[in-house]
């Protein structure tokens, strides 16, 4: 039930004609041709991205789909839809009600975190460590033996790091599961063979992980940003009118105050019905979130496994809280709906946009060699022309590279972006 009603609710992701971001034009450049596939070594472990599982997939997935967006976006709202039918059927484990289940999971599913995952295609190694990490929760929790925990535990942890080092977590999440659900022997053989499986991962990659080269300050480690990021990651979802955690105090003024005031209320909901659904709730968001508080930066889906334990918190609270109580969750519910519902509407936006400028803009190199300077008429659109002119290689075999660059209203231009992505001559 909650995977049909999620592919259903993110249909306008699936219709999507076009893409976000540079990335997934980069990815399509690299997987294009008719040669062999360039797949990614599984044995470098010493460059910062360490992703040979998720890297070779979108490399497969590129060549296969790329030119068929409706498809490549299917792939990403079914497998989401996956996530979330674990993520219902893991709030049942811990307690919930059936019904609490399903709309907790629908919370998570098509709110504005899940949402930006589901629908852009340079996350596809949020979908895989989640997976891993859901997976684990089922199978211990249902595991007959405690050595069938170790390594159903093991084995996906493995897995999760070969799709994003983000999957570190999941020893800490297992942790506070054993903690929180009566300290079984599954929870603790789970924890053990988790940690020995990301001890081991850390010991060959802590040095890459630190000095290995990279890509722009905000991956850049530092416990003076640990504040601010979890801040962040608390208030988005209550501000519907923002695309990305990273401006989430950009231009909001009183807005922030309320969200901060609702995010209160949540916690103060979750303390009076059960000190535990806090305690999972602060911790479990702390543990999910604790490879990226680091970071100089946020990103909206480096917060796909901390929405996805609010997501069950909320399902567990719901049938002991007080009618007081519900108001509130419902309040919560209401407006990180309408968030996604938004994130949705922006990420088609820019998708109708890319369908129209990519190719117009490959079709313009293709007759010129030199640098190209575009104007684009509707500033608000800037933004998502920026990501669509960086460091793209080619587009439809057509040679981009570093020929673009955006003028502002009163510089000359050789063409004009307009308003629904189409390109027309200036000089």
């Amino acid at each position: 039930m909650v995977f049909a009603l999620v592919v259903l609710a993110q249909c306008g992701l699936i219709a999507n004609p076009g893409y976000l971001s540079h990335d997934e034009l980069q990815w399509a450049a690299f997987a294009g041709g008719d040669g062999p596939l360039p797949w990614v070594s599984w044995s470098a472990v010493g460059v910062f991205q360490y992703r040979p599982l998720t890297f070779n997939l979108w490399l497969w997935l590129s060549r296969q789909l790329f030119v068929h967006p409706f498809a490549l976006h299917a792939v990403l709202v079914v497998w989401g839809a996956i996530n979330a039918a674990m993520t219902c059927a893991l709030a049942r484990r811990f307690g919930a009600s059936p019904r609490a289940a399903v709309c907790g999971a629908l919370l998570f599913a098509l709110g504005p975190y899940a949402t930006y995952v589901h629908g852009w295609v340079a996350t596809i190694a949020d979908l895989a460590w989640l997976s891993c990490a859901l997976l684990i929760g089922l199978l211990v929790r249902d595991a007959r033996r405690s050595w069938q925990a170790a390594l159903n535990a093991g084995a996906l942890t493995l897995v999760g790091l070969l799709a994003k080092e983000a999957a570190i977590a999941i020893p800490a999440l297992l942790a506070l599961a054993w903690w929180f659900d009566g300290r079984t022997r599954n929870w603790r053989a789970a924890t053990l063979s988790s940690s020995l499986v990301a001890a081991l991962y850390l010991l060959i990659r802590t040095g890459p992980l630190l000095h290995a080269a990279r890509e722009g300050a905000y991956y850049t480690p530092g416990l003076q940003n640990i504040g601010m990021r979890w801040l962040e990651y608390q208030l988005f979802a209550l501000l519907p009118q923002k695309l990305e955690v990273a401006t989430t105090f950009v231009g909001v003024g009183g807005s922030v105050i309320a969200a901060a005031l609702l995010w209160g209320a949540l916690v103060w909901v979750l303390m009076r019905t059960s000190a535990a659904l806090a305690g999972i709730f602060l911790l479990g968001g702390i543990a999910a979130l604790l490879p990226v508080l680091l970071l100089g930066a946020s990103a909206n889906q480096y917060a796909y496994g901390f929405a996805a334990i609010t997501s069950i918190v909320i399902a567990a609270t719901w049938a002991p809280a007080t009618s007081l109580g519900r108001a509130a969750i419902a309040m919560v519910a209401v407006v990180t709906l309408w968030h996604g519902v938004n994130v949705m509407r922006e990420l088609r936006h820019a998708g109708q946009l890319q369908a129209v400028f990519s190719p117009a803009l490959a079709d313009v190199a293709l007759h010129r060699a030199d640098t190209l300077r575009l104007r684009v008429l509707r500033p608000s659109d800037t933004w998502i022309y920026a990501r669509l002119t960086h460091a793209i290689p080619r587009y439809d075999g057509i040679v981009i590279g570093d020929r673009i660059r955006l003028v502002d209203g009163n510089a000359d231009a050789d063409y004009a972006v307009r308003n629904d992505g189409s390109l027309v001559r200036l000089r």
